[in-house]
């Protein structure tokens, strides 16, 4: 399940939360029927957890590491299958100082799985990486479904949601707007099509009469930049496009139509603007 929201929607306190690191104000936690405050210790060997923010001890090599966090639990580790499996036995005596992004959120990664925990709960993972480092860390990921382990990814990629997710919870605000997998929430939020299309000029005659003629459609446009974007019914946008390329014959740059995606269905839920609190 990825786990979506703005900028303090509560991700990474509902799953502080849920690792017993953040003690709730009211409800309970259950973990297969259990309650995770009257069972935490039990609970606390069968999960994971890679944290948004990791400080670890920079002078350990990442075999150090793993064994220093193997230590923490009661079962047996496979060491040398973990680093194979992270990619990491080349640097399995390198100190964390001289890792890259990628190679310590690996090492992170595996401090999260290293007693084979049956839960996994990631909270942006994949944040700062670069496009190689985070596909490798998608398909880790992927593996892990694959076993049949339970993940929840608190991540603000909506197209890494939208890849690697069964379900997804979308959070504003601290409370739950929206629960489906990808497909659903596209049919039930977002039926609409997108239109985008940048011109060289945007007259501002026609554009006024567009808004006035096509205020059905969820239109934006800025006669600066010139550039128009709407969205709704695929034929509604299909007249827009043919005004827009009769009035500004010559001077249309490029066009795309699409059907909507799971980052239509956020923006439509949570609004536009960005949020810091």
């Amino acid at each position: 399940m990825a786990l979506l929201g703005p900028n303090g929607a509560g991700k990474t306190t509902l799953i502080e939360m849920l690792v017993g690191l953040t003690p709730p104000d009211s409800g309970a936690i259950e973990y297969g029927g259990c309650s995770f405050f009257t069972h935490k210790a039990e609970i606390l060997e069968t999960i994971g957890v890679q944290l948004q923010e990791s400080t670890l001890y920079k002078k350990y090599t990442v075999r150090e590491t793993l064994q220093l966090f193997a230590s923490f639990y009661r079962g047996p580790t496979q060491e040398a299958a973990l680093l194979t499996r992270l990619n990491l036995q080349e640097k399995a005596d390198t100190r964390l100082e001289k890792l890259s992004g990628g190679q310590k959120q690996r090492l992170y990664l595996g401090c999260a799985l290293v007693h084979n925990p049956q839960l996994l709960f990631l909270d942006e993972p994949t944040a700062a990486l670069d496009p190689q480092s985070r596909r490798h860390l998608w398909e880790l990921i992927q593996s892990l479904k694959k076993e049949g382990r339970g993940v929840l990814l608190a991540t603000h990629y909506l197209d890494e949601a939208e890849f690697l997710a069964d379900r997804i919870l979308i959070l504003d605000q601290g409370h739950v707007i929206a629960t489906g997998t990808p497909r659903e929430l596209i049919s039930q939020h977002s039926r609409e099509s997108q239109l985008d299309v940048q011109v060289r000029h945007l007259d501002r005659e026609a554009w006024t009469r567009m808004q006035r003629e096509f205020a059905r459609l969820r239109l934006q446009g800025d006669l600066e930049a010139g550039w128009v974007s709407a969205a709704g019914e695929p034929a509604d946008l299909e007249v827009l496009l043919q005004q827009l390329l009769a009035h500004h014959k010559g001077t249309v740059q490029a066009v795309t139509m699409r059907q909507s995606r799971l980052e239509d269905v956020f923006l439509q839920l949570t609004g536009r603007k960005i949020r810091d609190e």
